[in-house]
């Protein structure tokens, strides 16, 4: 492969999985290679475009995909008329599975974070003979609980961020369920209105990890209009339905993960999504090894890029 073949996919394509939902898909490296599927955070954030990194393309073959609604899948959710009832945890896995056979993939490699880390969790308790390891960074499994504390609970941190938060949603609501309650205005006829209401939900974010080592201003706001919409659509879409998944119940099942490898990367510094869950999560799945990094938050640092590399490297020779 020379330098030049690194920087294109071998691959891509729009695969049809039903419900007039088309996702975009790429495969890099080496076709022969070790399958790893990584998976986007969000959700509805989409894969970064360009060459997966930090991955041997020589070894593996990494295959990336835009979920249901986002990125470069198609229809956009941005758009009012995409129907958010065939976007849920359960279509995605689907979908998963879709592109797996559609690839001739008998096992693969899953790697992701955030909400990437409990929609591979749940595709790894659904079809355990089909997942050969698993490397997730800042681990959720999207409880009530986790949500609550991401869109309440973390506001003791950042008040006045938190009291703007809440000011987004309109005032007899605002004692009540606040990502509901967007959920409802990102449906909202008028553009404007859904405009606000993902501006609103973007600069909350942003301010969760503005204490972060790493935490970039406006590393959420500073996307493309359409984008916004997308992201906040699905993500209030989900986690008001707290990803349509019984209460704890990725904890619970952790040990159908018996006999695959798993790594799970965490920063000590992530308030969004604190390390307790990442804790409960290696504790009931004895084959997962556990690496806090202490000077990381939600968005990484050197610290936890230099485990991943050399964590990827050694995944990759297995």
């Amino acid at each position: 492969m020379t330098e030049n073949d690194s920087e294109r996919p071998n691959e891509h394509g729009m695969l049809d999985v039903g419900d007039g939902n088309r996702v975009y898909w790429e495969a890099w490296g080496n076709p022969s290679g070790k399958p790893v599927l990584k998976v986007h955070g969000g959700p509805g954030s989409g894969f970064a475009p360009g060459r997966p990194s930090g991955w041997d393309l020589e070894r593996c073959r990494v295959i990336v995909f835009d979920q249901r609604g986002c990125g470069r899948s198609t229809p956009h959710t941005s758009d009012p008329a995409t129907d958010m009832s065939v976007n849920t945890t359960e279509h995605l896995l689907a979908d998963m599975e879709l592109l797996r056979t559609h690839l001739g993939v008998e096992r693969w490699l899953l790697n992701g974070g955030s909400w990437g880390s409990t929609l591979i969790l749940a595709y790894a308790e659904r079809h355990p003979e089909r997942v050969s390891e698993i490397i997730i960074t800042a681990v959720t499994t999207t409880r009530r609980s986790e949500v609550d504390w991401l869109y309440r609970g973390v506001g003791r941190f950042f008040p006045e961020a938190w009291d703007r938060f809440r000011a987004g949603v309109p005032e007899a609501e605002r004692g009540g369920d606040l990502v509901a309650a967007y959920a409802r205005l990102m449906e909202h006829p008028d553009p404007d209105t859904r405009a606000k209401a993902a501006n609103s939900w973007l600069a909350w974010e942003d301010a969760v990890i503005s204490a972060e080592p790493n935490g970039k201003p406006n590393a959420y706001s500073d996307r493309p209009d359409t984008a916004k919409l997308a992201f906040v659509r699905i993500c209030a879409h989900y986690f008001s339905h707290a990803a349509w998944l019984e209460e704890g119940v990725l904890l619970r099942n952790a040990d159908r993960l018996a006999g695959i490898p798993g790594l799970l990367v965490h920063g000590r510094l992530d308030m969004g999504s604190p390390i307790g869950t990442a804790w409960e999560l290696a504790q009931a799945w004895p084959d997962a090894r556990l690496v806090v990094v202490e000077d990381s938050g939600h968005t990484g640092s050197t610290t936890m890029a230099r485990v991943l590399e050399e964590a990827l490297a050694d995944f990759a020779r297995r």
